[in-house]
């Protein structure tokens, strides 16, 4: 990622992030994309505690959109598990499109609110 990317990506993170927080009632699903994984965490903001996370590493060979899905569904059982039922999407500074987007709909699916 070149200088100027990366900087305009914190930029936006830390613009976003000033606005929203997580909270017990409604802990924050926080994402990040490496080039080739995708991480996601729910985080209580009040505790600085990660409640539940997934990762597509060791997942079978698929495109990235696919694991992308998979994980956010992931993410959302191990919610429901632990009886988190709403969350406040974080796309950290990235734009809502490809990977991210479809972590967030595998989310829903599995049964998390936004």
């Amino acid at each position: 990622m070149t200088k100027q990317k990366e900087q305009r990506r914190l930029k936006i993170k830390y613009r976003v992030r000033s606005k929203i927080s997580g909270t017990p009632a409604r802990p924050r699903l926080s994402v990040f994309r490496s080039n080739k994984q995708i991480y996601v965490q729910i985080i209580d903001d009040e505790s600085a505690k990660t409640l539940v996370s997934a990762s597509s590493l060791g997942m079978e060979k698929m495109p990235k959109c696919e694991q992308a899905a998979k994980v956010g569904e992931a993410v959302a059982q191990k919610a429901i598990a632990a009886g988190i039922s709403e969350v406040v999407f974080d796309r950290n500074g990235y734009l809502y499109h490809g990977r991210v987007k479809e972590v967030a709909e595998g989310a829903r699916k599995g049964g998390l609110k936004f």
